[in-house]
């Protein structure tokens, strides 16, 4: 199976685990669900700060983080954005949004996890995740 392939069968997964956050999640919930993790291979990192929604996930590769991110606005949702970078064990990959939020992702030692870093707001906001 080629590269391409596995990224493709990657972000299906990664879409139908979202989904079954969907199925999960009353509809009626005024809080977004959060998890900045850390979380291991084909885990979705979820982040909602203000109307900014952000769904992540990586495979290890070459011994670093192949991250895939895609971002999107509550009143754009038709519009999405989708970033695909490498990054190695310790490097961090900053997405800034247009109300000065910024998220780091980061590549945890021998590409075995992904965490969201993110401002203190954004974390007492009810996130999740696992310790």
């Amino acid at each position: 199976m080629t590269p391409r392939t596995q990224l493709k069968l990657s972000t299906a997964a990664a879409a139908l685990t979202l989904l079954g956050f969907a199925a999960v999640v009353p509809a009626h919930a005024e809080e977004p669900l959060n998890n900045l993790g850390p979380v291991g291979p084909h885990e979705p990192i979820v982040i909602a700060a203000g109307n900014q929604r952000v769904l992540a996930f990586y495979e290890p590769e070459r011994g670093g983080c192949a991250v895939s991110a895609v971002t999107w606005k509550d009143v754009a949702p038709d519009a999405p954005f989708r970033v695909r970078v490498s990054l190695k064990p310790g490097q961090m990959f900053h997405l800034d949004g247009a109300e000065r939020q910024s998220v780091g992702l980061l590549c945890g030692a021998d590409a075995s996890t992904l965490a969201a870093v993110a401002p203190a707001e954004l974390i007492l906001t009810g996130a999740t995740g696992r310790n």
